[in-house]
């Protein structure tokens, strides 16, 4: 059998390697256009900022290494232009000689991967502004820098590419401005939660600026020069344009392959395309969502690595199938960690869910114990069936760890309200007795019961032109006095029980503290004394964390937590 793969890195390489464990006899050839078969493509930013030093640790696999260990023939510098599904072969144009020929197959893996969006701007194939895909890309934004010593740098887009780049840009002494047309970083987050990442980019000197349309860039007296609606020209040394990727579906279209959303390839849970000897893997390729079983284009080196063995199985007859893509991603923030799983609010109201939210900001291990930091982690469920949809997690230490149990425990259908019952390790420089997913299933499980009712920020603009409620704050009189919430009074929850004849009644009580504990302490004495009572989620961290971002954006929009 000839198995003929087009593309390598996280998808081809992968398949590569897995059919040559099953099938010893089997040919197997690589082309790949660039010059590298397999590299550490999510590196890519660290060896521009210098976190890796050496250019040859972004290298997995060379050619002459695969064909050592693998005997699989991999060819760099070669372009498939065409494909003849008829004869079942390849046309190849070897890029360094201009040669052409013509390779057969038995069976054929699409892996061409993601083009960067490179929209027509006046300077985009100015030597001053740039894309990150390729480790030729890498390398030429760090011989600029190394040569240049630019000053000032321009991102365009807020998206993880344009995040680690804005950090290794900073770590190079460069002072960054990141332009988001959206009104928040990181969209796979919800804006609360992006909240934090704000304040952290702020805090390292990075300039934010959203909800800016970017309509050129031109070069002027040799600088590249950002023009954008509402705002006046930016000059900079140079451009990192991110603002997304597209499928790379050239060779599929013209072959006649159906394509799905965004015009990725259209593949069954098998990873087998319309055409039953072609496969297709990675980012180019159409998957179902784990959580909304709707249509996706997830570009992930897990889901693709994974996609990769899933193809190379059904090759060697092994009946291997791809269940879909929960979106599980983390990304370094400086010395921040931001994670998700699964689906955010902006995605659960866009497929119709009625879903359920808790915050919470627990310490990442014994507080009694040296070190312990604050994460902030946020929990998604639907509210009949309590089907964990998804999961974030904002912190110093432990975020990751977390949001994999929170990962696993979706993919094996657990529900939300089980969360509590996880055995989970515990040691104090690890975590607590009750580890903070345990704290997540405990707070779902007392909504569930009844036991607590929750309020969010974005209820606060209500609630603070309301004279039939009450607001109260139950920290302690120096918290409340360093700042508080808008029409909120004081009570600290020690104080509470003594005071109740302070609070009528008759009036619903809106409890809130600076992380949702003592609050949820305040509703279980105010409703077991005849009050109405509601827990704030996420705290007075989340919502000065809010508030602030706000005032910081200079435009209510950005806080984005309008109903």
């Amino acid at each position: 059998m000839k198995i003929v793969i087009i593309g390598g890195v996280a998808g081809g390489a992968t398949a590569a390697a897995r059919l040559r464990r099953l099938n010893e006899e089997a040919e197997i050839i690589i082309f790949e256009r660039s010059g590298y078969v397999s590299y550490a493509n999510c590196g890519l930013p660290y060896y521009i900022g210098g976190e890796i030093q050496d250019k040859e640790e972004l290298t997995l696999q060379t050619p002459e290494s695969f064909w050592r260990r693998f005997k699989i023939d991999v060819r760099t510098y070669h372009e498939v232009t065409k494909i003849n599904p008829e004869t079942k072969a390849v046309s190849v144009r070897n890029i360094k000689t201009n040669e052409s020929f013509e390779e057969s197959y038995d069976k054929l893996i699409l892996s061409p991967g993601a083009n960067p969006v490179k929209p027509n701007f006046s300077a985009m194939d100015s030597d001053k502004v740039f894309t990150l895909r390729t480790v030729e890309d890498t390398f030429h934004i760090r011989e600029f820098i190394d040569s240049n010593n630019p000053k000032t740098a321009i991102v365009i887009g807020g998206g993880f590419i344009g995040l680690e780049m804005a950090e290794n840009l900073k770590s190079r002494g460069i002072d960054v401005t990141i332009l988001q047309k959206s009104h928040q970083l990181l969209n796979v987050i919800d804006q609360d939660m992006a909240s934090f990442i704000h304040s952290k980019f702020r805090s390292e000197g990075v300039n934010l600026l959203f909800g800016v349309n970017v309509n050129d860039i031109k070069l002027e007296e040799n600088k590249p020069v950002i023009y954008a609606d509402s705002m006046e020209p930016i000059v900079a040394d140079m451009v990192i344009v991110s603002i997304g990727v597209v499928p790379e579906n050239s060779l599929a279209k013209e072959a006649g392959l159906a394509l799905g959303m965004k015009g990725a390839i259209s593949v069954n849970e098998r990873m087998q395309t319309s055409n039953e000897d072609i496969y297709a893997v990675g980012d180019a390729v159409e998957i179902k969502h784990y959580i909304t079983n709707e249509k996706a284009v997830i570009a992930l080196a897990g889901p693709a690595n994974k996609q990769g063995r899933i193809a190379a199985d059904n090759i060697c007859v092994i009946d291997s199938k791809y269940n879909g893509s929960q979106g599980s991603s983390v990304i370094k923030l400086f010395d921040m960690t931001a994670a998700s799983t699964g689906i955010n609010e902006v995605q659960a109201k866009m497929a119709g869910i009625n879903y359920e939210k808790v915050i919470l900001s627990p310490l990442s291990h014994a507080g009694y114990y040296p070190g312990a930091k604050v994460l902030t982690l946020k929990v998604l469920y639907e509210k009949e069936t309590l089907k964990i949809l998804g999961a974030q997690g904002i912190g110093y230490e432990g975020v990751d760890k977390r949001i994999d149990v929170l990962a696993t425990a979706i993919y094996s259908g657990l529900t939300a309200d089980k969360l509590k019952d996880l055995d989970l390790v515990y040691a104090p420089p690890y975590s607590s007795a009750k580890d903070p997913v345990n704290m997540a299933g405990f707070i779902i499980d007392n909504i569930e019961n009844g036991i607590v009712k929750q309020f969010y920020y974005e209820d606060l603009s209500e609630l603070t032109n309301r004279d039939d409620i009450i607001l109260l704050d139950t920290r302690t009189e120096y918290e409340f006095s360093r700042g508080a919430a808008e029409g909120f009074i004081n009570i600290p929850l020690d104080d509470l029980r003594d005071r109740l004849d302070e609070l009528d009644k008759t009036k619903p009580v809106y409890v809130m503290c600076q992380s949702g504990l003592r609050s949820y302490l305040a509703t279980r004495i105010l409703n077991q004394n005849g009050f109405d009572s509601y827990n704030f989620a996420g705290g007075y961290r989340l919502y000065s964390s809010i508030h602030y971002d706000c005032l910081a954006s200079s435009n209510s929009f950005a806080c984005g937590m309008e109903k």
